[in-house]
């Protein structure tokens, strides 16, 4: 987001700084973008950043049901916008987020990441009709391309609290205990900044070799070595 544009490009050139420069940057279409921030992403995909979609706005207008509720105080807050609507809302939603990049003038999005990771109504039907090749859930990756879903671990960094924490560094080392393939590393622009900003550069120390999602998983290695 705009918001969050500086602290995106100090990322990202700490991660360059550690020779990961296939990255992804997941960009809500509806947030202010002007001008110069649109430069701004533009640039960054010159580095060779990819483009995903993530939403529209990121927030919420209010609680949809049980399921929402539990979701929003365990995971999300009020983030986790495919919750908040119907899957008719849903797909428009994703319809419109795709449009955003073409009318922008950026390359257009081949994945697409639900706000929170939570996909809502969304069916596995609709993949296909919808113009996106790849969908991000918490539990891994689905290609419409080939119908393939792909179970990869994530680790991530977003914690604001000691007991955000605790359970965050808990989820990371079992998600790089359980398996020898590709690793998935979130990183939210504030995390850095965050409780575990330690362990996110203690693991970019790491010797990793880094890969795009829509790279083959059996192409390249992304676990250290």
């Amino acid at each position: 987001m705009p918001s969050t544009l500086d602290a995106t490009e100090r990322i990202a050139s700490e991660l360059a700084a550690a020779g990961i420069e296939r990255v992804t940057l997941l960009v809500v279409p509806d947030t202010g973008w002007d001008t110069a921030t649109l430069a701004r992403l533009r640039n960054l995909t010159h580095r060779g950043a990819v483009l995903a979609g993530h939403g529209w706005r990121h927030r919420i207008a209010g609680i949809r049901d049980l399921r929402h509720r539990l979701h929003s105080l365990l995971i999300s807050r009020d983030v986790a916008e495919h919750l908040a609507l119907d899957r008719q809302g849903c797909l428009a939603l994703m319809h419109d987020c795709f449009a955003w990049f073409g009318a922008n003038d950026l390359p257009p999005p081949s994945l697409y990441v639900p706000p929170a990771w939570a996909m809502g109504d969304v069916r596995k039907a609709d993949f296909d009709e919808l113009p996106y090749r790849l969908y991000e859930t918490l539990s891994g990756v689905y290609d419409s391309a080939t119908g393939r879903w792909s179970r990869t671990p994530m680790i991530g960094f977003e914690a604001d609290t000691p007991l955000r924490a605790l359970a965050c560094r808990a989820w990371n080392r079992f998600n790089l205990a359980v398996g020898s393939g590709p690793v998935r590393f979130s990183v939210h622009p504030s995390d850095p900044e965050l409780l575990l900003g330690d362990d996110f550069r203690r693991l970019l120390r790491l010797d990793w070799q880094d890969r795009y999602y829509h790279d083959a998983p059996t192409d390249v290695q992304a676990q250290p070595q």
